[in-house]
């Protein structure tokens, strides 16, 4: 009679990270994902996840929730490592070693990531397609090991070396009162490969809203809009999203904060999101806003250099 097996793998839930973040404890309760033999086949049941489409984030599915409506799949980590069967085992399970990272520690166990329809609320063996994998997930109990990185992942993210980006402005460093500035910000979408606990982490920091202060006293956003450069002939006549007119003269210290939101996978699997946000404010830089007059003059500057607004000629 053939010896029934029974392997348990945890899923993660944004709610469960929530919970792990603030309270930095693991809960035996956190939902898992039972895979066994029974006398009918292969049982599978739980907690499962949705993808949104257009960001990519993973988020629990709740039955008759319109959450991730748009993925029609289901999500979970498969530690069987079987692709097609309970008699099926993928070859490259086979192939895959996975040895320890280091001296005395255990070996790692092959997992492969799957995907069903969300439609089925029971999905059984037939129903789940691999989506990614084989790959390695290294803990002593590896059903633990995503729900341990998802506990620590944001204060990983907030230590990254993330780049802001720079605050720029058209024209600079002066600009003319009454005149519109054009600023913008080079931030950009930024990846960190990084080992967690054992475990290849890759980690994607996207800069999502940008607050413009424009160092007399207004500002702009929270918005997505990143601006963009203009052709110098257009400085003076073009406002764009991100402009700035300033009404007074003087020396004014703007700055740019980028908040950034993060996904992370682990070992080849899919993008999770990072439940948190990191705010990054560039250093300030200085606009120096003049103003124009006008005035006629008999000669040029290069006839008289102390001519009336000639460079380094006295104010009269």
């Amino acid at each position: 009679m053939q010896t029934l097996k029974r392997v348990s793998v945890a899923l993660i839930a944004s709610t469960f990270m929530a919970l792990t973040m603030q309270c930095g404890i693991a809960s035996a309760k956190d939902p898992k994902i039972d895979i066994g033999y029974v006398d009918n086949g292969l049982n599978l049941s739980a907690s499962q996840w949705t993808r949104d489409p257009a960001t990519g984030s993973f988020t629990p599915f709740v039955e008759g929730s319109s959450a991730g409506s748009d993925d029609p799949n289901q999500y979970l980590a498969d530690t069987h490592c079987r692709a097609d069967g309970p008699d099926t085992k993928d070859p490259g399970c086979d192939a895959l070693e996975c040895p320890a990272t280091a001296t005395g520690g255990e070996e790692g166990t092959p997992v492969i990531w799957k995907e069903s329809p969300k439609a089925i609320t029971n999905p059984g063996w037939t129903d789940w397609i691999p989506v990614s994998g084989p790959t390695c997930l290294y803990d002593p109990e590896p059903e633990n090991v995503l729900a341990n990185i998802a506990a620590r992942i944001l204060t990983d993210f907030r230590q990254l070396p993330i780049n802001p980006g720079t605050l720029e402005a058209q024209p600079f460093p002066h600009t003319l009162k009454g005149g519109p500035t054009n600023f913008y910000t080079t931030a950009a979408e930024q990846a960190f490969d990084l080992t967690i606990l054992g475990q290849t982490v890759h980690l994607t920091a996207t800069p999502a809203n940008h607050s413009y202060s424009f160092g007399d006293g207004t500002t702009l956003g929270p918005t997505p809009a990143t601006g963009y450069p203009i052709p110098e002939t257009e400085w003076l006549s073009n406002q764009t999203r991100t402009s700035h007119i300033y009404t007074n003269t003087g020396n004014y210290p703007a700055t740019l904060t980028t908040n950034f939101t993060g996904t992370y996978s682990v070992n080849n699997g899919p993008p999770l999101p990072i439940n948190g946000t990191l705010d990054i404010t560039t250093p300030a830089k200085t606009i120096h806003v003049w103003k124009t007059e006008k005035a006629l003059v008999a000669d040029t500057c290069q006839e008289n250099p102390n001519s009336w607004g000639c460079p380094g000629a006295e104010t009269r």
